[in-house]
């Protein structure tokens, strides 16, 4: 009997372990969460060479249409999130890879495609992952589970801008 009520203990312990799924909107302030609610329909009609997009190299997630409400350019964050452990679900947008040919640096988006979609997501939707055992990203359009510390990182790179970035302790293909 002790050794059930041991393993009961356990099970409800490991239960309460389990991160919560954050949810993208978490990571936007208030005032950027509450104009994107009220933001009209953005159609999606145009061909991809005339979406907008600009880096260097003629693609990436930092959008050149200037007629875009502020805070779909808003690196502003939610400071209480920083130091915090979260689960975040979201797509890829691959970065770097190691000798092996793993992705160890990408970027998290809340939708796919990103960076071939109108309009790219606000630098507060962006989230940096560092993830040094590297995993093998074949498909862009699969959605992936990133769990770890959330830190506040407004900075830039030659695809885009972000406001945060996650040092991963797992990631996985969302399967569900």
């Amino acid at each position: 009997m002790r050794s059930l009520l041991l393993s009961v203990l356990l099970l409800a312990g490991a239960a309460q372990a389990a991160l919560e799924e954050t949810d993208w909107l978490d990571l936007m302030p208030e005032a950027d969460r509450k104009a994107l609610l009220e933001m009209p329909e953005i159609t999606h009609d145009s061909p991809e060479a005339d979406s907008g997009f600009y880096t260097p190299d003629g693609g990436g997630l930092r959008s050149a249409d200037k007629a875009m409400p502020d805070f779909m350019y808003s690196a502003q964050t939610v400071p209480a999130l920083d130091g915090r452990e979260i689960l975040l679900g979201g797509y890829p947008v691959p970065l770097e890879t190691d000798q092996r040919g793993q992705f160890v640096e990408f970027f998290l988006v809340p939708y796919p495609g990103a960076c071939i979609h109108v309009p790219p997501p606000p630098p507060n939707q962006i989230v940096l992952v560092r993830y040094p055992q590297g995993i093998n990203l074949e498909d862009i359009y699969a959605p992936l589970w990133v769990e770890g510390v959330l830190r506040v990182e407004v900075s830039s790179n030659a695809l885009a801008d972000f406001a945060y970035a996650i040092d991963a302790e797992k990631v996985e293909l969302i399967t569900e």
